[in-house]
């Protein structure tokens, strides 16, 4: 276990350094050539490094319930905002659908209730920000494999793209991972945190998990997944909203 959290720990600097000068006051950090060349542009050697130091399956560090932390911020979108999601909440989500489609031969329609009804895990770890915080919380939710399989992956799918409700420049909130994380054993719908439904400012009725990777991967009020061959046809081709506005690294591995 030391050795396996050390090589995280030795990853997680290089890309939370990367952050931190992205969202800081470091007049290099801010230099757009600097930032292009070795930051942004330093995504695929992040994910070879990563991968090579991590065996496949590797888990992120757990902890103990009493290790949660007493306050963990909201990131990102913090409400919808919109009278269709205000209407969900008003009924408690009982006619939210999360669809699961593009490359799959069973395309899934769910409501919360059968959501809620599938086998869960249940997991405490570390949320680490793009922006420089952290926080420890507890999740419970589906693996999101189960319901991949369910859906049947068809051959040539390469990459599972979260559609939000959420709006941000314009557009609704996406993300994208590839099957390796999707299949990861962390990687979970999370619908409960720290014991209870998850509260609008943490992504009810339900947002992703996928332990190893930065907070914004982690994509809040899902309601449609979406399997594809390529990331070309995904909001600008980058593959997420903040790659695509803001350029950060699409694998953001920790």
């Amino acid at each position: 276990m030391t050795r396996l959290i050390t090589r995280r720990g030795a990853v997680a600097g290089l890309t939370i350094g990367a952050g931190g000068l992205l969202s800081g006051c470091d007049a290099i950090g801010n230099n757009k050539l600097f930032r292009e060349a070795l930051i942004f542009r330093g995504s695929d050697w992040n994910e070879t490094l990563q991968r090579a130091l991590m065996k496949r399956g590797a888990l992120a560090p757990e902890y103990r319930p009493d290790q949660r932390s007493p306050i963990f911020r909201t990131n990102g979108t913090t409400n919808p905002g919109t009278s269709a999601y205000a209407a969900h909440v008003a009924n408690h989500f009982a006619d939210w659908k999360l669809t699961v489609d593009g490359m799959v031969k069973h395309p899934l329609s769910l409501t919360m209730a059968q959501l809620r009804s599938m086998p869960t895990r249940t997991q405490i770890t570390r949320h680490d920000c793009v922006e420089g915080w952290s926080a420890i919380g507890q999740w419970t939710g589906p693996h999101l494999s189960m319901l991949l399989d369910l859906a049947g992956l068809r051959d040539g799918a390469r990459y599972i793209v979260l559609h939000c409700a959420d709006r941000l420049y314009g557009r609704n909130y996406y993300e994208s991972i590839d099957l390796l994380a999707a299949y990861h054993p962390q990687t979970i719908l999370a619908w409960r945190m720290n014991g209870a439904p998850l509260q609008i400012g943490h992504g009810a009725p339900v947002r992703l998990r996928v332990e190893r990777q930065l907070g914004y991967k982690q994509a809040k009020y899902i309601n449609h997944i979406e399997a594809v061959s390529s990331l070309a046809s995904v909001g600008q081709g980058k593959g997420g909203l903040w790659e695509d506005v803001a350029n950060y690294d699409w694998y953001a591995g920790i």
